[in-house]
């Protein structure tokens, strides 16, 4: 991935500086997961944020995840709220958006769900038969 650097030319080929901030349209968080990222970060002393990441899930899909992080990279996309910052890389923003990250509670148990996971990549997450599907609605606990 390529980050953009400012230049002094007024050269026509010129690439546009590289966006750090992460959109709505990019990406959705609840406000049921932002108040539990609020919550999960406040417990933490050694991190100051949230990395969402994705990883190759097999035929079904892409595995989408959660992870405690004290540092940003340089080719980090951030989200930073009241009480929380989230961190998604480039690549893995390209397959996050639209979807929604949302906290629900069940009988069953609480979790953070990524809702519209497979809207980037029109996987159906059909498969499965190797167990190692991204799923369909892609939880993470």
């Amino acid at each position: 991935m390529l980050q953009a650097q400012a230049t002094s030319s007024s050269s026509s080929s010129a690439m546009p500086e590289f966006r750090r901030s992460i959109t709505e349209q990019d990406l959705r968080v609840t406000p049921a997961a932002k108040a539990k990222m609020s919550e999960l970060l406040a417990d933490e002393a050694d991190v100051n944020a949230i990395r969402v990441f994705v990883s190759g899930g097999g035929c079904g899909g892409m595995a989408y995840g959660m992870t405690f992080t004290d540092s940003p990279t340089e080719f980090d996309c951030v989200i930073e709220e009241n009480g929380f910052a989230l961190y998604i890389d480039t690549v893995a923003l390209n397959f996050m958006r639209g979807v929604e990250i949302d906290f629900v509670e069940r009988p069953t148990g609480a979790s953070f769900v990524f809702n519209n996971a497979f809207a980037a990549t029109s996987s159906g997450g059909a498969c499965g038969g190797c167990g190692s599907s991204g799923g369909g609605g892609g939880g993470c606990a």
